[in-house]
């Protein structure tokens, strides 16, 4: 049933013309085409030239001055129409004409991309494609027959196009005949069920739809809840991490509604939370402290809520009980005058709006979960201003325009996703304290004896990282059939670096030890 063009993914990686053409302003003799550059004395030159003459177009105007049919036939070709094509060598005293269609820049790539066994030139030519909506089955993923499927006049993709509400909705209020409640009663009964557990843990604004890569943690995590609720398992203990994270208050009462009826259907439920309406709806708390790092690690307090409240050491327990609170700004930045705003804006459950957002100010976007917050904010004016400011190959959502971009020179987005570029990175790697760290250990006596330079205390080079585990301090086990298996590198054990490295120190204390520090007790190590 899948559409065979995309292969049932709703999209595919196409050529984007504001990518070939990312200077508009440019002519194409100053190098408005990006995959070609400029064409000046090159054969493709001559090429251009003649589709130019052709037309009756000049080379020298900006991209965006031509007329559009213009900038039709050099991006896509001239078709069937065959075009006089002048050559001439390079002492410009001999020259030949041949008639041919034009092939147009993007034809031409994509046929490159198709015949190359190259990867580099594959890797090249997809710096100028992006993600578009498969132009067959119109982002549906389904094959034309599958979709004249219908039910009450809808296809199974106009179902899974609506949220989990409308379509609970509908599965409720469909009319069918006797016959028909014989063959489907009982699936719809299962549709119906599944579609309440999602509603239940508050993601009835989903749309069905919705690309897994798109949810929010919290929103992966409900669904998976939602999953366990409806199994209706008895004797299990289940462990959640901080489920209430981008939750609405509104909708943070829903997903604890869900968490009382594991409870009560016999099961154990664990919560790693700092929520205050968990905290105070469980029937057990278990306070960690007093604080962080080697100041924390001891059960301050322990019991029901009101047992944290009243015990003078628990720092949870004096902000329950509002002894301490977090202090409101006296007064609210009133910004530099100039304003970013998004004009359009109608991804996913966005109505068309218009949002102006005051540039030079602390500025928060709130609102129940599902009302378009990470949509307009970073799949609409985060990917729209890396996509303008670094030519970045990404789609942003629906949106008419943005003005106000020539008020940023950057753009910087500050997620939950993983430092660095690797899993080797980590904090002292990705904020540059390594570098200074490792030249203080090339400097020491020892280091300087046997030659070792900056680079000996890098786990990512040879010389000084341990080879057996390439500086990762684990090893992997394939399993195969099962998860792979990480272990603890048997020769470094876990210190990531070979004998001889380890064996410098500065002030008692090897490469990996430092690594070892907590962030406050290196601060402390290199004061002193």
């Amino acid at each position: 049933g899948a559409c065979p063009k995309c292969s049932g993914l709703g999209f595919k990686m196409e050529f984007d013309p504001d990518l070939i053409v990312p200077d508009k302003s440019k002519s194409i003799l100053q190098g408005a085409l990006a995959p070609w550059g400029e064409v000046k004395g090159k054969y493709l030159y001559h090429i251009l030239k003649g589709v130019a003459d052709f037309y009756g177009f000049s080379l020298n105007t900006p991209f965006a001055k031509l007329k559009p049919e213009y900038q039709e036939i050099i991006l896509y070709g001239s078709g069937e129409i065959k075009i006089p094509f002048k050559y001439q060598n390079d002492e410009q005293n001999t020259y030949w004409l041949h008639e041919n269609s034009f092939e147009g820049v993007i034809n031409n790539l994509r046929r490159r991309y198709r015949e190359t066994k190259s990867e580099y030139i594959r890797s090249e030519i997809q710096k100028f494609m992006a993600i578009r909506t498969c132009p067959s089955c119109n982002g549906k993923r389904l094959r034309p027959e599958s979709l004249k499927v219908t039910i009450d006049g809808f296809s199974i993709a106009d179902v899974t196009e609506w949220s989990v509400k409308k379509s609970y909705d509908f599965f409720e209020n469909l009319k069918l005949s006797e016959r028909e409640i014989a063959i489907a009663g009982q699936i719809l009964k299962e549709i119906k069920s599944r579609l309440s557990f999602l509603i239940n843990v508050g993601l009835d604004y989903l749309t069905l739809s919705r690309p897994s890569s798109t949810l929010a943690g919290g929103e992966n995590q409900r669904i998976r809840l939602a999953t366990q609720v409806g199994s209706s398992l008895t004797g299990v203990l289940y462990i959640l991490d901080e489920p209430s994270i981008g939750l609405h208050q509104k909708d943070n009462f829903k997903l604890l509604q869900a968490l009382l009826k594991l409870r009560d259907l016999g099961n154990t439920v664990i919560v790693i939370e700092h929520d205050e309406a968990t905290m105070k709806i469980a029937d057990y708390i278990i306070d960690l402290g007093p604080g962080a790092g080697i100041h924390g690690g001891y059960v301050v307090a322990k019991g029901p809520c009101q047992n944290i409240m009243k015990n003078p050491q628990s720092i949870t327990g004096r902000y329950l009980s509002h002894l301490d609170r977090i202090d409101l700004p006296l007064k609210r930045r009133k910004g530099n005058g100039k304003y970013l705003k998004i004009i359009g804006a109608r991804q996913y459950n966005l109505k068309n709006i218009d949002v102006s957002i005051p540039l030079g100010t602390f500025t928060c976007v709130t609102g129940v979960s599902g009302s378009g917050k990470s949509t307009l904010v970073e799949e609409t004016l985060y990917k729209a201003l890396i996509k303008e400011l670094y030519k970045s190959r990404v789609c942003p959502g629906d949106y008419d325009k943005i003005e106000g971009i020539n008020n940023i020179d950057k753009v910087i987005i500050i997620d939950q996703s993983p430092i660095g570029r690797t899993s080797r990175s980590n904090p002292a790697t990705y904020t540059g304290a390594f570098t200074p760290i490792r030249e203080i250990f090339s400097k020491t006596k020892e280091a300087r004896i046997r030659g070792y330079k900056a680079g000996r205390f890098s786990f990512n080079i040879k010389g000084g990282r341990c080879e057996a585990c390439q500086g990762a301090g684990i090893v992997k086990i394939e399993m195969y059939f099962l998860p792979d298996v990480y272990i603890p590198c048997e020769v470094c054990k876990g210190k990531r670096f070979n004998r001889e490295t380890l064996e410098i120190k500065y002030k008692g204390k090897n490469i990996a030890q430092i690594l070892d520090m907590t962030v406050e007790e290196a601060l402390e190590f290199f004061k002193a």
